[in-house]
């Protein structure tokens, strides 16, 4: 049975250059999500959200292979970053910054597929968060880059982008900040972790 790779088959969104942003365009394609704001590091709501993104994505997988015939690879954990100000992100008050954690799935991953995930993982761990979703993300046009090391160091690249980068391009912000995590944190030394940072915009208005 061929496995599908959603990062082969989408090569141009998850090889993006280290240190440069570039354009690119991002179809549209369906995700698990859950809803949730604070510090990820110590808000217990994020570590739950991405426990059961992880159990529904592989419950899906192992239902697809058995039911459909299809195999895939799970791809990376991403998320959705906004707060009222962008510039808390550039300064990492991570208290003020609400998210949408998210897996990917293939297309031929159906919603009876999700439900009846929910229900093989809500048997084991009760109730799920009740913003747990299975939806299309249509993001389009963006910008990208990739960011090694800390997430922490993420805040020069951040401001790069927000003050000059589009600015220059006479774009400005059209949904939230997108991380794509390339290394697992518990087992990747911070300096060698690898994230792509994505930014969907659009024109700017003329003034």
């Amino acid at each position: 049975m061929e496995k599908l790779d959603l990062k082969k088959v989408h090569r141009e969104l998850f090889n993006p250059p280290k240190g440069r942003f570039v354009e690119v365009t991002v179809p549209v394609m369906s995700f698990v999500k859950v809803d949730g704001a604070g510090d990820p590091n110590t808000a217990e709501e994020y570590r739950t959200a991405v426990e059961w993104l992880y159990g529904v994505s592989y419950a899906m997988k192992f239902a697809a292979r058995k039911l459909l015939d299809r195999d895939y690879v799970v791809p990376p954990l991403e998320a959705l970053w906004w707060a009222d100000d962008p510039g808390s992100f550039v300064r990492r008050e991570k208290s003020r910054w609400r998210w949408t954690v998210m897996i990917m799935a293939p297309a031929f991953v159906t919603d009876a597929l999700f439900d009846a995930a929910v229900a093989k993982i809500a048997a084991k761990r009760g109730t799920p968060p009740p913003s747990l979703r299975f939806e299309p993300y249509d993001e389009g046009w963006s910008l990208q880059t990739l960011h090694l090391g800390s997430y922490d160091d993420e805040g020069p690249t951040l401001r790069h982008l927000h003050e000059e980068v589009m600015p220059g391009m006479a774009v400005t912000f059209n949904g939230a900040h997108h991380e794509i995590y390339l290394g697992d944190p518990r087992k990747v030394e911070p300096a060698k972790l690898r994230t792509i940072l994505r930014q969907p915009i659009r024109r700017a208005p003329a003034e």
